[in-house]
């Protein structure tokens, strides 16, 4: 599934979006479509500023978080249940021990200390993001389908259908859930049972990847990910 930006319409001076905000079909910024850290309020003429909040003025971001915000104005096309592309401002550091722990460098720490400071996520207590949503999504209907049966019943088959089937037409983001939609429409749900619903999730999702220029994911291991989890046991 992936978001549109567009900058179509009567005036392609009013109607200019800045980089990575994508717009909806009714012609207005889209905010369940847009990544967070490219949500910028009052930047266009569809989008008024909440008077019944205080104005924010937003830094501007590390070398590195904007070489990040400017990548994903380019692939903003490419986002919804694909957005797996956020990644926390702290590092991953091995202890020793066989664990890791995070670590946030003196730069990282003031910039996100600073007063008014916009991260790349919605801060804790916010609506999701359209990459926050997408990776929920594709979490619960990977899940969904490493506990499906492997031999379902037809009531089964039908209420799976009908699940794969609702995307396209109550997913928040429209463009994320048309772009679902057509791909349902060249390749049908396989939902005979877990094994070939799994494979078939898995396969989409990486049609999703190679537009965002993404590494497929290897399909042979949607148990390993989703139900069983590594080898090493790390996960038991």
């Amino acid at each position: 599934m992936v978001a549109t930006q567009s900058t179509t319409g009567p005036s392609s001076s009013q109607n200019k979006m800045p980089p990575g905000m994508v717009m909806g079909p009714d012609g207005k910024p889209c905010k369940i479509c847009t990544a967070f850290r490219n949500w910028k309020p009052g930047t266009t003429n569809h989008t008024e500023v909440d008077s019944n909040r205080a104005a924010k003025t937003w830094p501007a971001p590390a070398n590195g978080q904007n070489q990040k915000q400017q990548q994903s104005g380019k692939g903003a096309s490419f986002t919804g249940f694909a957005a797996l592309a956020a990644v926390p401002v702290a590092a991953a550091v091995s202890t020793g021990t066989g664990t890791t722990e995070t670590t946030t460098t003196t730069e990282e720490g003031a910039q996100r200390d600073a007063p008014g400071y916009r991260g790349d996520e919605p801060p804790p207590g916010c609506p999701p993001d359209v990459e926050q949503l997408g990776r929920a999504t594709w979490t619960f209907l990977h899940t969904t389908a490493a506990y499906y049966p492997e031999k379902p019943n037809s009531s089964q088959r039908a209420n799976m259908l009908m699940l794969l089937r609702s995307l396209p037409v109550l997913y928040p983001c429209t463009w994320c859930a048309d772009d679902f939609g057509e791909n349902i429409q060249k390749s049908p749900p396989d939902v005979s049972g877990r094994t070939a619903l799994s494979k078939w999730l898995c396969e989409r999702h990486n049609e999703v990847n190679q537009k965002l220029g993404k590494e497929r994911f290897d399909c042979a291991k949607v148990d390993e990910r989703w139900k069983d989890g590594p080898p090493d046991g790390r996960c038991d």
